[in-house]
């Protein structure tokens, strides 16, 4: 990132895997020639990446979307409000914060169990930030 904002001058509106750039050389063949200010076309070459860095890391491989899901099981740890949330799920390229729930937000069996239990018997009334995420997504559901 520090690369393409510092370097090139792209700004947050602009591709973070950006696609190559092909020129033709002097063999009258395409080659590369740095990066294109456009996103991929396909998901291909980013798993592609991914698989090369995980070798040489000696790790195996996860896609792209296991990052995503990732970061957003850490988001559901970090956030503190809606708001944060909601600025999580931009940052992850989301127009909606419904596209973050409903695509990554299932919560493994494990933990949902951990959670029913430690709310049995627990009657404290929600706090502001509960009341101010059930208010969103009362709004959210209305739109769709």
């Amino acid at each position: 990132m520090a690369y393409l904002r510092h370097e090139l001058l792209w700004g947050p509106g602009d591709p973070l895997f950006p696609a190559t750039r092909m020129e033709v050389g002097e063999e009258h063949q395409f080659r590369a020639a740095g990066l294109a200010c456009r996103p991929w076309s396909s998901a291909g070459p980013i798993r592609e990446v991914f698989r090369r860095a995980f070798a040489t890391a000696g790790l195996p491989y996860f896609s792209p979307h296991r990052l995503r899901d990732t970061l957003v099981a850490l988001a559901e740890q970090r956030c503190r409000s809606p708001e944060e949330f909601k600025a999580w799920s931009q940052n992850l390229g989301h127009s909606q914060v419904l596209t973050t729930f409903t695509s990554y937000g299932s919560v493994p069996a494990t933990r949902q169990a951990t959670i029913i239990r430690n709310l049995v018997g627990d009657c404290r009334p929600p706090d502001a930030a509960l009341d101010e995420l059930e208010t969103i997504l009362a709004k959210y559901r209305r739109k769709v």
